[in-house]
């Protein structure tokens, strides 16, 4: 089931006294036929309006109106057009057909939940995925973060705070192309994901990608393992350090296959990791 936002706003009749309150809190809701029947029976659904192409565009996955309503309101507010799905099946069909800018996915959806969907997703897309929810365990908040979100916000929330992290997400996702490197041996393409080295573009995990960007970025500084998981989005108190060495380890395999005699990414024992342009 899809709605888009605009057709939400028509008829904004959610009056809420807390966003993303626990089930048994009560609301105040003004009931209005149209609405009811707008979200009961989505027979013939109006074609989603064309949206312009400077407008980011917000996939809100959740299965709760009251909290969509709230969602697309402040966002429509903040200068973006919203579309609306309840469940994650529709929120991966719908990226396909119509690519969002970028998704917020509830964990608790009626058909599958938000891990797999964001799961499913990452198997064709990129996108920027922030997780809304109840749950505010750390084991959550890391599991979600590792699987490949971009932010976890949890309810109860401020519609203020949630738009203003959506433009923040967005800023740091802008499309650029940009030399990282004096000798431009490397090129970066945030837009598309893409590391090229020597002219070759590199075949490069969501992982990989974030490593190489954070050490190329600021060449012959050492990174430790914990400051390459902050550049993951990964506590560095949970026990995964190791795997920056597993991540490394095939970073410098892809490398290789350019440039065999190259070691751009330099080992300091003890310590972490470098780019080193001398190297390179």
């Amino acid at each position: 089931m899809c709605y888009t936002g605009a057709g939400l706003n028509v008829i904004n009749v959610v009056i809420n006294v807390g966003v993303g309150l626990p089930a048994k809190t009560p609301v105040r809701t003004t009931h209005i036929p149209l609405l009811a029947t707008a979200l009961e029976s989505p027979k013939n659904p109006a074609m989603p309006p064309a949206r312009p192409d400077t407008m980011p565009h917000i996939l809100i996955v959740e299965d709760e109106a009251a909290i969509a309503d709230t969602l697309v309101y402040a966002l429509q507010a903040d200068g973006h057009s919203t579309e609306w799905v309840t469940l994650g099946s529709a929120a991966l069909d719908q990226q396909r057909q119509r690519p969002a800018d970028l998704i917020i996915l509830d964990i608790g959806l009626p058909d599958i939940s938000g891990f797999e969907t964001c799961r499913q997703l990452r198997r064709f897309s990129e996108v920027p995925v922030m997780f809304l929810s109840a749950r505010d365990g750390e084991i959550d908040r890391v599991v979600g973060l590792e699987i490949g979100a971009d932010d976890y916000v949890v309810k109860p929330f401020s519609p203020r705070e949630v738009a203003a992290r959506v433009r923040a997400i967005l800023k740091r996702m802008a499309p650029r192309v940009e030399p990282v490197a004096a000798a431009t041996l490397f090129q970066l393409d945030t837009l598309r994901m893409q590391i090229s080295y020597r002219n070759q573009p590199l075949s490069l995990t969501r992982h990989e990608f974030r490593l190489l960007q954070c050490l190329l970025e600021q060449p012959q500084r050492v990174f430790s393992r914990e400051q390459l998981l902050d550049a993951l989005g990964v506590a560095s108190d949970v026990g995964y350090e190791r795997t920056i060495d597993s991540h490394i380890k095939s970073l410098r395999a892809k490398l290789r296959l350019v440039a065999s005699e190259a070691e751009p990414i330099q080992t300091h024992r003890g310590l972490g990791y470098s780019y080193s342009p001398d190297h390179a």
